[in-house]
This record gives structure tokens, C-alpha cells and sequence, in this order.
């Protein structure tokens, strides 16, 4: 059987949650010794995409506090396209949670997998850095 991206609508067919807000290659510089991508790095890539997300949404500077548990679903390797989407699910007075997905496009083909997923928290700050509210 040949991978191939999901037929839409399909019952078993999972698809990305939330808006593509990050779209990167997987570089060799960007491995570990066993020439897989550094976990890390697909944090980093996941923590820039619900950045932009936040700022988006609270229309102005924010910095993460915290991320739930990550779970690796799968490995990404040099030359897959990691496509990061983002929904944010909760709005408080100076803090946010937003969902962050990662999914690999696998190089050469159309075939995407999901790697990982995590809910990142935000808050909102002025220029002083201290916390200011989130517009409505």
C-alpha cells in the first residue's frame, strides 16, 4: 500500500486541529546523533507558533508560562515540513491556553503525520513586562 495524504471525510481520517500558524523544514543542523530532529527544536517551533497565536489574540506582547505534558506521537526527520497549527481554547483576564499541534509532512510524499501536541499558556504583558489584560 502507498502512503498518501487522507481522503477527506474519511471516518478513520484525523485531521489538524486549529489554524496553520508555522511552516518549517527539518534541516540536518537541526538533529541528534541518530540523525533524527531534536525534540526541542519541535517545541521551539511549537512555542514560536502559539506566540503568534497569542499576539494575535491578545493584540500585543505575551510570553509562555507553561505547556501541558508533550507526548512524541513520531519522529520528524531531515527534509519532512513540520506544520504547526494552533486554536486557542481559553481566554482569562491576562492568561490564555492555546492548543498547539505539530505534523510532519514526510519528504517526497504528501503523506503528513501527526508528532505531537500540547496546550501552552500565555499571558499578556505591557511594555514594563508586567501583566495587562486581554482585550475583548
Amino acid at each position: 500500500m502507498q502512503d498518501s495524504e487522507p481522503v477527506p471525510g474519511h471516518a478513520d481520517e484525523e485531521m489538524p486541529q486549529g489554524d496553520l500558524t508555522v511552516r518549517t523544514i527539518a534541516m540536518p543542523a537541526d538533529t541528534n546523533a541518530n540523525g533524527d530532529i531534536f525534540g526541542g527544536w519541535v517545541l521551539s517551533q511549537m512555542d514560536q507558533a502559539g506566540g503568534i497565536a497569542g499576539v494575535e489574540r491578545a493584540r500585543g506582547r505575551v510570553v509562555t508560562v507553561a505547556l501541558d505534558g508533550m507526548t512524541f506521537l513520531r519522529p520528524v526527520a531531515v527534509g519532512d515540513v513540520l506544520c504547526v497549527y494552533t486554536r486557542v481554547s481559553h481566554v482569562g483576564r491576562t492568561s490564555m491556553k492555546i492548543e498547539v499541534e505539530a505534523w510532519a509532512r514526510r519528504f517526497r510524499t504528501q503523506h503528513r503525520e501527526k508528532v505531537t501536541r500540547a496546550t501552552f499558556t500565555f499571558v499578556a504583558i505591557d511594555d514594563e513586562g508586567r501583566p495587562r489584560a486581554i482585550p475583548t
